[in-house]
C-alpha cells in the first residue's frame, strides 16, 4: 500500500513485536510476493533455502524423498522456497514499513469498536482514543474484531488439533537431523514437521495432534517436556531426541472457522486469517494472507479509494476461491497426513509411496505454487 503512494497507520495490539510462533514456511508464490516488494536481499539475509524435504514414518522412521525444494522448485517456479523464524520475517516488514513512514505502526493499540461512515471508518481503541481513514483493513487473525463487525460475533471453533511448537539449537542434534531440509513425520493420528532457521542455527519443531477437546481459556499455553513425549509415544527416538532438546514447549489450539464468500463491508475489508484461517497441512496461511495483502494494494491503487467497492468486489472475486479451496486442501491433508493406514508397517509402506509420489505431490501444490498475485489480477486494457 505505502509503495503504491497510500498514507498507512497500522494499529497492532501487542505492545512490543516478541518472536511468537517459531517456524514460517514461505513457498515460491510468497517468496515471488516479497521479492516483488524489493525484500529480496532481506529476507535472504534470515531465511534458510532448504536442500530438500523427505517424508518418514512415525514409528520405523522409513523415509521418502519429497521434492527437492532448492534449484528444483527455482527452476519450476522461479522463486525459492524459503524457511524463516517468524520474529526475523516480521521484523523485515518492520523495518520496510518503518522506512517509508517510521510513524505507522502503533503498538498497544486495541481496537474495540469499528463503525463505517458515509466517507470512512471509525475505531475506537481500548485506551479510549478514537482514530478515522479511509478504508479499513481487518488483519486480525482467526479471533478478528473485525470480521465480528461485519458479520456478526461468533467464536473460532477448536478443529480437533493441537501443536507443540519449539526450536532446538542445532549443535544439540546428531548430523543425522541437523541437516538442511525439512521433514514431516506423518502417522495415526498425529504427525510432525521439522525445518531449519535462522542460518541453520535452529530447528523448528512443530507436533500437531489430534485431541477431543482444549481444556485451558488461553489458545495458546506453555506445556512440558513430559506431556510433549507422551504425545508422542511409541514414535521413533528421533523424534523424541527432538522433544528433549527443545528448552520451552508450548501448545496451540488450533482454531479456525467456516469459510465464507464475502470479506468486506462498505468501507472495511477482511485480510489472511480474518477471513479464511486454515489449518497448517498446506504451509500456506501466511503466504495466503501475502497474497491477499498484494493483490488488495493492486486493486485498490487501481480502483483508487474513491471507488472502494469496485477495489473490494475485485479483491474478492480474485481471492475468495483461491484461499478457500486452500483451506479445504488443508482438511484433506489433515487426514492424509494422519491416517490409520499408517499404523500398519507394510500397508503405510504402500500408502506413503501412493501418496507422496512426485505425480501427487505435484497436484496437491502445483496449483499453489505456480499463481502470480503480482500479475492478478489483470489490468483493464486501455
Amino acid at each position: 500500500m505505502q509503495q503504491r503512494g497510500f498514507e498507512v497507520a497500522l494499529y497492532e495490539q501487542a505492545r512490543d513485536l516478541r518472536e511468537v510462533g517459531a517456524g514460517v514456511q514461505i513457498s515460491p508464490n510468497g517468496t515471488r510476493v516479497l521479492y516483488s516488494l524489493g525484500l529480496a536481499d532481506a529476507i535472504r539475509a534470515v531465511a534458510v533455502e532448504p536442500i530438500g524435504k523427505e517424508v518418514r514414518l512415525w514409528n520405523s522412521g522409513a523415509t521418502w524423498p519429497l521434492f527437492d525444494l532448492g534449484p528444483t522448485c527455482v527452476a519450476r517456479y522461479g522463486f525459492p522456497y524459503l524457511m524463516f523464524h517468524r520474529g526475523d520475517l516480521q521484523m523485515v516488514l518492520v523495518e520496510a514499513v518503518r522506512r517509508a513512514n517510521p510513524a505507522a505502526i502503533h503498538l498497544g493499540a486495541t481496537v474495540i469498536q469499528i463503525t463505517e461512515t458515509e466517507d470512512g471508518v471509525v475505531v475506537r481503541l481500548a485506551n479510549g482514543r478514537s482514530v478515522a481513514g479511509s478504508l479499513l483493513i481487518g488483519a486480525d487473525g482467526v479471533h478478528s474484531t473485525t470480521r465480528s463487525a461485519l458479520f456478526g460475533a461468533a467464536k473460532a471453533r477448536f478443529t480437533g488439533c493441537m501443536a507443540w511448537r519449539g526450536v532446538v539449537p542445532m549443535e544439540r542434534l546428531p548430523w543425522h537431523l541437523a541437516r538442511q531440509a525439512g521433514v514431516n513425520w506423518i502417522g495415526p493420528g498425529r504427525h510432525v514437521v521439522t525445518y531449519p532457521l535462522r542460518g541453520g542455527k535452529l530447528m523448528n519443531f512443530v507436533g500437531v495432534v489430534e485431541r477431543s477437546d482444549w481444556t485451558t481459556e488461553s489458545w495458546t499455553a506453555r506445556g512440558t517436556r513430559e506431556e510433549c513425549a507422551h504425545d508422542f509415544a511409541g514414535w521413533h527416538p528421533d523424534v523424541h531426541v527432538l522433544i528433549d532438546n527443545i528448552d520451552d514447549h508450548y501448545r496451540w489450539a488450533l482454531l479456525s472457522r467456516a469459510t465464507i464468500e464475502r470479506w468486506t463491508g462498505a468501507r472495511t475489508v477482511l485480510l489472511g486469517d480474518a477471513c479464511h484461517p486454515m489449518l497448517p497441512f498446506m504451509a500456506q496461511g501466511a503466504v495466503m494472507a501475502i497474497e491477499d495483502g498484494l493483490v488488495l494494494a493492486r486493486c485498490l491503487a487501481r480502483d483508487g479509494i474513491t471507488d472502494p467497492a469496485a477495489a473490494f468486489r475485485q479483491y474478492e472475486r480474485e481471492r475468495v476461491e483461491r484461499a478457500n479451496r486452500c483451506v479445504r486442501a488443508a482438511e484433506r491433508n489433515r487426514k492424509l497426513f494422519h491416517s490409520t493406514r499408517l499404523a500398519d508397517a507394510k500397508g503405510a509402506e504402500y500408502y506413503v509411496g501412493t501418496e507422496w509420489s512426485e505425480q501427487r505431490v505435484f497436484d496437491r501444490y502445483d496449483w499453489l505454487f505456480t499463481y502470480d498475485a503480482t500479475t492478478h489480477p489483470e489490468p483493464i486494457q486501455a
